[in-house]
């Protein structure tokens, strides 16, 4: 983050600017914006003698900016959704081939999950009636893992996996037997909730996508028989926050949102266990 080159993508130039390391400091964080910009741009200037307004050309014109921190507590990024200009899937892709790019793009990958907001998650599955298809993909968590699918964590280190896919579909009635739903609405009910036994793996994966570590899709079907799609990717979580913030306000902001993330799903270190 503090050395990724700038790059070229089709129109225009992106790069890390005014970058803050604040590893120091007792909230430690790294700050910057994510910057578009093109290398000549036409800027409206006023010629003074004729009294008119004119075009004149400006380098590096900047295009859209949008401040972000990374807490490595957590392994978080929180960032500024810009609208028609940088907008969430665009700063995940922008950022990762920025920071692909600083080791040259050899034996490196960077991925930007979202964390999903279990309760808007849980009132669009709760639109489903029959579960017909699940599936997700989940990396290796790090530093926090979710307990509910602690048993997955311990799965994917003991098989040395970058990565897990898991689907399962049916055709048949009355579909897939799933208790997502019923772990994320009981943890959030009580932190200390345990199930009567471990979750089964594909339940296990999407609840490890829904924190940050993956990607989840469930489909079905509801009432009027329509499909109904729900990724953990629609219900991300967010909050309101300055435009133009101060790094250190914003990394102890952030850190507040992140602990009561992390306190909500009784999220643990691997040492706690």
């Amino acid at each position: 983050m503090l050395d990724a080159p700038m790059i070229r993508i089709r129109n225009f130039q992106w790069g890390i600017t005014d970058a803050v390391d604040g590893r120091e400091h007792a909230v430690p964080f790294i700050f910057g914006c994510l910057s578009k910009f093109q290398s000549e741009g036409i800027v409206p200037i006023v010629d003074t003698e004729a009294k008119s307004r004119v075009n004149a050309l400006a380098r590096n014109l900047l295009e859209a900016s949008a401040p972000f921190v990374y807490l490595p507590k957590y392994s978080g990024i929180a960032y500024l959704h810009v609208w028609n200009k940088i907008e969430q899937d665009v700063f995940a892709r922008r950022f990762k081939s920025l920071i692909e790019a600083a080791y040259d793009d050899f034996f490196v990958e960077c991925s930007i999950e979202p964390i999903s907001d279990y309760r808007s998650f849980i009132t669009k599955l709760n639109s489903i009636e029959i579960f017909r298809d699940i599936k997700a993909v989940v990396y290796p968590p790090n530093p926090l893992f979710g307990r509910l699918w602690g048993s997955l964590r311990k799965y994917i280190e003991r098989r040395n996996a970058d990565e897990v896919r898991v689907r399962e579909s049916t055709h048949k009635s009355p579909g897939l037997t799933t208790m997502v739903v019923d772990l994320m609405s009981n943890i959030l009910e009580n932190p200390n909730f345990e199930p009567d036994s471990e979750p089964d793996i594909t339940d296990a994966a999407v609840l490890m996508a829904a924190d940050g570590y993956g990607k989840g899709q469930i489909i079905g079907t509801g009432n009027g028989q329509e499909e109904i799609v729900v990724r953990t990717s629609d219900a991300h979580r967010s909050f309101l926050y300055s435009k133009e913030p101060l790094p250190e306000e914003l990394a102890e902001h952030t850190d507040r949102q992140l602990t009561g993330i992390s306190n909500e799903r009784d999220m643990k270190h691997p040492s706690d266990e």
